[in-house]
């Protein structure tokens, strides 16, 4: 019966051991904010949940129009340009006027003839000034529609051999930062540049709202494979680097309180990271502002504070539950630190120094208790003979 007591001493001991030191790591991984801190760092978050996660490889190329949906505007007989009616930027519609001229052949007044748009789309070019002559050689402006365009990816070689047609591209441009467009691959170029090893992938990119233009500059995220039911956060939340990586979670009790979580990481894209462990879907990661957040410093509001407004009651210096055994070391060190008899070392000792004390001390005892009753067995004197038989 000693064994099995002596273990359970050990376990109790044991539990109050790690119950400590879990409650010291919250508080040192814990940073609460006030209401101002979070608004100065602009903290948000968004919630971990499953989904499909794509693995992507990444491109540099350029916005180009389709040639097809580009046209000029020409004057059938020569003459001189009296009415000029649009300039770069302007936008046309099929048929409508965009410019006069008169013609040389003799008259009184001259013969004058209107030119027509050939299509809907912007006026990108205008070679032409009010008075200048023109031949029907000549074009006088270039009108192209950009209602769609295509999005040129330069891709490695032994990329291009994994894609097909129809493969989905996330496409963002430089001018335009908060813009995201998808584009789906149409075909490869004609060749391939033997300095740069790459190969063009025209992508078809449609362009309803006009804001895409020949030549802006272009990045591309080009899905290679899909995979379903996958826990991912935006790359923004993950912080650190090499085998130090973690987030920061928002904290299910406390307001304005963030956990900083180790997390293993898993595949990386444009937009997401794979997280393979240390996550649970529902929990509520920090994107903008968890770079921040790393940098913080000390807590504006200790843990102890805002689980005390929390709960309604007191709680030790690390956060943890204040039991009575606590409570009484609190009290014990307030009267102590008072009475000027210098006890500061004592009262500065870490609640997990303390535990193990105890549970040396409890051994101690044990292993003396349990010597002591084996000596006295060993002294006790052997039953006689006879004492044998009568027994």
């Amino acid at each position: 019966m000693k064994r099995p007591l002596a273990h359970l001493f050990l376990c109790l001991s044991l539990t109050g051991i790690t119950a400590a030191a879990a409650d010291a790591k919250r508080a040192a991984n814990t940073v609460v904010l006030d209401e101002t801190g979070v608004k100065n760092l602009r903290i948000e978050t968004v919630e971990v949940e499953e989904t499909d996660f794509e693995a992507t490889i990444f491109s540099l190329g350029r916005i180009e129009a389709i040639p097809s949906k580009v046209a000029a505007v020409s004057s059938r007989i020569p003459g001189r340009i009296i009415e000029l009616k649009l300039t770069p930027g302007d936008t046309v519609k099929v048929g409508d006027e965009v410019a006069k001229v008169e013609s040389r052949q003799p008259g009184d007044p001259p013969p004058v003839i209107s030119l027509k748009a050939p299509l809907s789309g912007l006026v990108t070019h205008v070679d032409a000034r009010l008075g200048d002559p023109i031949d029907p050689e000549k074009a006088m402006l270039e009108i192209t529609d950009l209602s769609e365009v295509y999005a040129v990816a330069r891709v490695p070689e032994h990329q291009a051999g994994r894609m097909k047609t129809g493969t989905v591209a996330h496409i963002k441009v430089a001018a335009l930062p908060n813009e995201k467009f998808d584009g789906e691959l149409l075909r490869f170029g004609t060749s391939a540049d033997k300095a740069s090893g790459t190969i063009d992938a025209i992508f078809r990119l449609p362009n309803s709202g006009g804001q895409l233009r020949a030549d802006m500059r272009a990045e591309f995220s080009i899905v290679m494979s899909k995979r379903s039911n996958v826990v991912s956060v935006p790359r923004a939340a993950l912080q650190g680097e090499g085998g130090n990586r973690f987030v920061y979670v928002k904290d299910f009790d406390l307001a304005n309180a963030f956990v900083k979580t180790a997390v293993t990481v898993g595949e990386i894209n444009d937009r997401f990271v794979e997280i393979t462990n240390g996550l649970l879907p529902a929990d509520e990661v920090v994107t903008r502002g968890a770079y921040s957040l790393s940098f913080a410093g000390a807590s504006s509001v200790s843990l102890k504070e805002a689980l005390d407004a929390a709960h309604g009651h007191e709680h030790a210096a690390d956060g943890g539950e204040l039991t009575p055994e606590k409570k009484a070391e609190m009290e014990a060190a307030k009267k102590g630190g008072g009475d000027g008899h210098g006890h500061g070392d004592e009262e500065g000792a870490s609640p997990l120094w303390k535990y193990a004390t105890g549970v040396l001390f409890v051994l101690l005892l044990l292993s003396i208790f349990t010597k002591k009753s084996r000596g006295d067995e060993a002294e006790a004197p052997a039953p006689k003979p006879a004492e044998k038989e009568a027994a």
